[in-house]
């Protein structure tokens, strides 16, 4: 969904419940009055201009607040920090417990805001240019292995249509590394079995391809003839995954059926929507994947994201190395 068109409020049900629509304002207006004008606009960039996606646009609203803070804890506006001052609030942020993908996204967001500034003529020179947040910070995604991805795609029960539907569900997202917003908010018209591929829409608006393998497309179709009729039954609906009342299946369902499942498979660690796609990037470039094709599969605007996959593949090799070579 995009800013500035209707946001949902989640009424309760067994699998998530279906959102029912409420008029709102847009994210940049809500905060306007909030945060500083320069960051107000500059969420408004965000929102008219770059149509950035409205969960990112609440977690560099929440970034930027807090480097407001930090500016008044040292009587500056956020227009008279130093690059010194602005390393200083990266490290006072990992300091704070903030988590290693959290503080890049600050580092980004921080980046991003001053760049505006000087774009806009409100600031001459760029404090955070070239910002980084320490590389020993980046932590590796972390991924299933071969056998825990069976077990998970195992768990469901198809002998009815919830399990059916879980089944389709588990099965396109180790297929295509779908983004959970991706996934619940495919359309029945956008997965094209006999074709071989889904369409979505990703962040920012855009709409992005991504082959689906014979195994998720055959339980799909399953899914469809077998399974989603009897969802579906209460009401017509476009969506692809329905809960119990027909309607669309939320994110948060899907998470805790996700969690539940991967209980019952004794996968271990910690299981979301999120490692399920990163275990798709990692199992592909395992197996000689070109990262370009990876990238345009995830839909990473920038080929620096998807690196942090080789960074994998390099501690895998590492691992490997000092587990059986013989002179290590």
């Amino acid at each position: 969904m995009r800013l500035g068109e209707m946001t949902r409020t989640s009424s309760p049900s067994d699998d998530g419940g279906t959102p029912m629509p409420t008029p709102r304002a847009s994210a940049a207006a809500d905060v306007a009055a909030s945060v500083p004008s320069a960051v107000a606009g500059y969420l408004r960039h965000l929102e008219v201009e770059r149509r950035m996606a409205r969960n990112t646009l609440e977690a560099y609203q929440r970034d930027l607040r807090r480097l407001d803070a930090f500016a008044a804890s040292l009587k500056r506006s956020l227009t008279r920090l130093t690059r010194a001052d602005l390393e200083a609030f990266v490290r006072e942020s990992m300091a704070g417990g903030l988590a290693p993908t959290s503080t890049a996204r600050l580092v980004a967001a921080v980046r991003s805001f001053y760049r505006y500034l000087c774009v806009t003529g409100a600031l001459g020179e760029n404090p955070a240019e070239d910002l980084q947040a320490p590389r020993a910070l980046l932590a590796l995604p972390h991924f299933l292995s071969l056998a825990e991805v069976d077990a998970l795609l195992g768990a469901p029960d198809v002998s009815h249509a919830r399990g059916l539907r879980d089944r389709a569900l588990i099965e396109v997202l180790y297929a295509t590394g779908l983004r959970v917003s991706e996934l619940v908010g495919l359309r029945l018209t956008d997965v094209h079995v006999d074709q071989g591929y889904v369409q979505c829409m990703g962040k920012g608006g855009k709409a992005r391809l991504v082959p689906l393998g014979d195994e998720a497309a055959g339980w799909v179709r399953q899914y469809v003839s077998d399974g989603r009729p009897s969802l579906a039954r209460r009401a017509p609906s476009s969506w692809l995954f329905v809960n119990a009342r027909a309607g669309r299946l939320s994110r948060n369902g899907f998470w805790k059926l996700l969690k539940a499942y991967g209980r019952q498979a004794g996968v271990r660690g910690r299981l979301s929507p999120h490692v399920l796609r990163h275990s798709f990037a990692t199992h592909l470039l395992e197996r000689g994947a070109d990262l370009r094709a990876i990238q345009a599969m995830l839909g990473h605007a920038d080929l620096s994201t998807t690196q942090i996959y080789t960074h994998v593949i390099e501690a895998r090799l590492r691992q490997v190395y000092d587990t059986f070579h013989p002179r290590r």
